[in-house]
């Protein structure tokens, strides 16, 4: 195995804990890094700093925002009576890019995972539950974690605590096989698993 100097190390240490980074790509980005010049490091080292600074959680809808509330849940044009509950920011992006859902949106940050030590109160369950009740205009929720078991307990925990309230709950459906991201779908078979999403339980 090479051997480099501690800085260098430490440099391919941090970029391979990130998410599908793996040690050889840790190594080619921390060399590329090590070459790029002054001020294009300096750029990179400020954009990374920027946006730690003022990227924040939207106080409604949970994603990462510069402002709160989001350009989503500020937009009076969007359909206030249905919240589309997903994993991540990155789902969010998948469900704009295809200009199908014109809805809210909740961001849970994570999915319950008892073996990943990831439990109810990891995610932001409080805050959904809260907006509801906050909110009664909201009468659609569209569950659109990931099918993975992980994700499918989440989703009918959701249904579960919200079963008493009167909201519809529904789950997406056909074109998104078990296992899959809906961050990796492509924009007709998402939209298709949003247009016949069925009730959860059903």
């Amino acid at each position: 195995m090479a051997r480099y100097s501690p800085s260098v190390q430490n440099l391919i240490s941090k970029l391979g804990a990130l998410p599908g980074i793996g040690g050889k790509s840790a190594q080619r980005l921390a060399f590329h890094i090590l070459s790029m010049s002054n001020e294009d490091a300096l750029s990179l080292t400020s954009a990374i700093n920027e946006a730690r600074r003022l990227t924040k959680r939207c106080g409604q809808c949970q994603n990462f925002t510069d402002s709160d509330p989001c350009p989503i849940c500020s937009d009076p044009k969007r359909d206030k009576s249905m919240v589309c509950v997903v994993e991540s920011p990155r789902d969010v992006s998948a469900f704009e890019r295809m200009h199908e859902y014109n809805g809210q949106y909740h961001v849970l940050h994570g999915v319950y995972n008892p073996v990943g030590n990831t439990s109810m109160n990891d995610i932001t369950l409080t805050e959904l539950f809260g907006r509801l009740t906050e909110h009664d205009e909201i009468k659609e929720v569209i569950v659109a974690t990931n099918q993975t078991a992980e994700g499918n307990a989440t989703a009918l925990y959701i249904s579960r605590l919200l079963s008493p309230s009167g909201i519809k709950v529904t789950r997406l459906a056909s074109g998104l096989p078990m296992g899959s991201d809906i961050e990796f779908a492509d924009d007709l078979t998402l939209a298709s698993a949003l247009k016949g999403r069925k009730t959860v339980g059903s």
